[in-house]
């Protein structure tokens, strides 16, 4: 099974649907800053210093809030390829297929980005996380597994490429190693994660 995205245009009427509206909405700001904390007390556990982050495809910016409260050092940069975001709140407009900032970030965050782009795309920005990521990196998409077993298909988006987890896991175990729950850090990076912390290989 695969959806295919058809010019999504990510203008008010998507961002009204699927993040201000109660009854539509994929997800809340509380939950997005529950995954913030998540992703800083995975990298503090880790011994993973965190002063600059990217959020790729940051939406409207959701998780902002919390990394500024938890990571207070850290300067947060949004990076959209929404031109109606970019303008209502001053993100620096581009793809993560392509970006390239004058110097890599500590953290990189690529949530539910990966879905919207075709396979060579997709491709594409994996490897484009492990040049803009210096240590860490935490990624999210909507799998082939998740449309059949977890989402709110009511609530989600059904315009996208559905992949298997595999397909992403395979890419990104190239250039990272998964510490768990999304958070993933450069293979040359030395992270301090106890043995039955791990992922099952």
């Amino acid at each position: 099974m695969d959806i295919k995205a058809h010019n999504q245009p990510f203008g008010p009427a998507y961002f009204r649907k699927y993040y201000l509206n109660r009854a539509t909405r994929v997800t809340t700001a509380a939950e997005m800053g529950a995954r913030a904390a998540l992703i800083a007390a995975i990298l503090r556990h880790a011994g993973i210093p965190v002063h600059g982050i990217l959020d790729a495809g940051c939406g409207l910016g959701l998780m902002r809030t919390a990394f500024a409260e938890l990571l207070p050092r850290a300067r947060y940069r949004g990076l959209e390829a929404s031109e109606y975001l970019c303008a209502r709140f001053n993100w620096s407009f581009g793809s993560v297929v392509d970006f390239r900032p004058v110097k890599p970030y500590d953290l990189v965050i690529c949530y539910d980005v990966l879905q919207y782009l075709g396979e060579r795309d997709a491709a594409r920005a994996i490897v484009n996380l492990a040049a803009l990521s210096r240590a860490a990196l935490y990624v999210s998409a909507l799998t082939l597994e998740d449309w059949r077993s977890n989402c709110d298909r009511s609530r989600t988006d059904r315009n996208v490429h559905l992949r298997s987890g595999l397909w992403y896991r395979r890419r990104l175990r190239r250039h990272f190693r998964h510490l768990g729950f999304g958070v993933w850090v450069r293979r040359n990076v030395t992270a301090i994660v106890w043995d039955m912390e791990r992922p099952a290989p």
